[in-house]
C-alpha cells in the first residue's frame, strides 16, 4: 500500500514540477509577445541584428575555425548568404509604411524556420565531419532562431488579432 501512495505523490510532484515549468516557460514567452507588440517594428531591428550576427559568425569567424567546428568554409558561407537577405527584407519592413505589419512579421518567421531547415540540412549532410563544438554552435543557432520565429508567429497573431 505504501510504494501506491508514494507513486502518486511522485507522480503529483512530477506534474506539478512539469506544470510550473511550462507555465513559467509561457509567463516569460507571452511577456516578450505582449512586450514587442506594443512597437512591433522592433521586430525587425532584433531580427536583423541576429541576422548580422549570423553573417559575421558564418562568414566571417567560423571559416577561419574550420577544423575546430568541421563545416566546410563553403557551406558555411552558403549558410552566411541567407541572413544577408534577412537584413535587406528587415529593413525593408523596419522603414515600410505599411499597415500590414502582422503579414512581414510573419513572413520573416517563416524564412527564419526556413533558414533553420536547411542549417538542419546541412549539418545532417556533414554530420559526420562535424565535431562537439561544431554541433553545438549549430544546435544553438537553430534553437534560438526557431524560438525568435515562434515569437514572431505569436506576435504576428496578436497584431492581427488587433488589426481585425
Amino acid at each position: 500500500m505504501g510504494n501506491v501512495t508514494e507513486a502518486k505523490i511522485k507522480k503529483k510532484k512530477i506534474n506539478f514540477i512539469y506544470k510550473f515549468k511550462r507555465s513559467a516557460n509561457n509567463l516569460f514567452m507571452d511577456f516578450i509577445v505582449q512586450k514587442w507588440s506594443i512597437k512591433p517594428k522592433k521586430v525587425f531591428l532584433i531580427d536583423g541584428l541576429g541576422a548580422l550576427l549570423s553573417i559575421f559568425l558564418l562568414g566571417f569567424v567560423l571559416p577561419r575555425l574550420e577544423e575546430l567546428i568541421g563545416m566546410p568554409e563553403q557551406t558555411l558561407y552558403l549558410l552566411a548568404g541567407l541572413p544577408c537577405l534577412f537584413v535587406i527584407y528587415n529593413l525593408y519592413s523596419f522603414f515600410s509604411k505599411e499597415s500590414s505589419t502582422s503579414i512581414l512579421i510573419k513572413v520573416i518567421a517563416i524564412a527564419n524556420m526556413s533558414y533553420c531547415t536547411i542549417s538542419l540540412v546541412a549539418v545532417s549532410y556533414h554530420f559526420q565531419k562535424l565535431t562537439y563544438l561544431g554541433v553545438t554552435y549549430f544546435a544553438m543557432e537553430i534553437i534560438l532562431i526557431l524560438l525568435l520565429a515562434i515569437i514572431e508567429l505569436k506576435i504576428a497573431s496578436v497584431l492581427k488579432t488587433k488589426n481585425s
